[in-house]
């Protein structure tokens, strides 16, 4: 998943680290979730989108928005709206 949570820190000045304490994450944390290698947990997504006073929706971008099946062959969710 994308996600332009480098952008809103710097946009407010904010170090990784001022980030990380507001968070009360690891400074190992941000880089990782600024980086797309971590995902946060939906609790922490909250407090990132509450800090930089936007939604989840602006601030994280799923990497694949379309229909998928799992191995088994169930369908996943879609972001996407129905036609």
């Amino acid at each position: 998943m994308q996600n332009l949570v480098h952008d809103h820190r710097t946009r407010l000045g904010w170090s990784q680290q001022k980030l990380a304490e507001e968070l009360d994450v690891s400074r190992q944390t941000v880089i990782s979730i600024e980086r797309g290698r971590f995902d946060p947990s939906l609790p922490l997504a909250f407090r990132l989108a509450a800090i930089f006073g936007t939604t989840l929706e602006e601030l994280f971008i799923p990497d694949d928005t379309t229909p998928s099946r799992d191995a088994k062959g169930t369908p996943g969710i879609s972001l996407d709206s129905p036609p």
